[in-house]
């Protein structure tokens, strides 16, 4: 790796440029992975850092996450059959709690998998 200089006044200042990044965004996936990098895998922060691909690694754990929570809701969907739209009009208090019952089975999943892992 070579350092171009600009001298400004009397000084010489490196001519540092970032390399374009992903143009993903990064979800709350993405923020929880990153606070546990921060906590319990420094090394692999700090590599990640210094690397410039601590961006798009949470990105791709960012999309990972979401794709695999549509994945489990429309595999527990698939699943039960109380969660058909016929039941959605005639029950829908039932149906929002066992919507909401495997939307948190599917994040703790999520989490456990993805999230609070030492796997890279």
């Amino acid at each position: 790796m070579e350092l171009n200089y600009i001298k400004v006044g009397d000084y010489l200042l490196p001519n540092l440029t970032i390399e374009k990044q992903n143009n993903e965004k990064i979800n709350k996936y993405g923020y929880l992975r990153l606070h546990y990098l921060k906590e319990n895998n420094k090394p692999l922060y700090t590599t990640l850092l210094m690397k410039n691909e601590l961006t798009n690694y949470l990105v791709s754990v960012s999309i990972e996450a979401e794709n695999r929570l549509n994945f489990l809701m429309e595999q527990y969907k698939n699943s039960d059959k109380l969660l058909s739209e016929k039941n959605k009009i005639n029950n829908q208090i039932e149906w929002a709690k066992l919507m909401n019952n495997y939307k948190n089975m599917a994040k703790e999943m999520i989490l456990k998998e993805l999230i609070y892992t030492e796997n890279v």
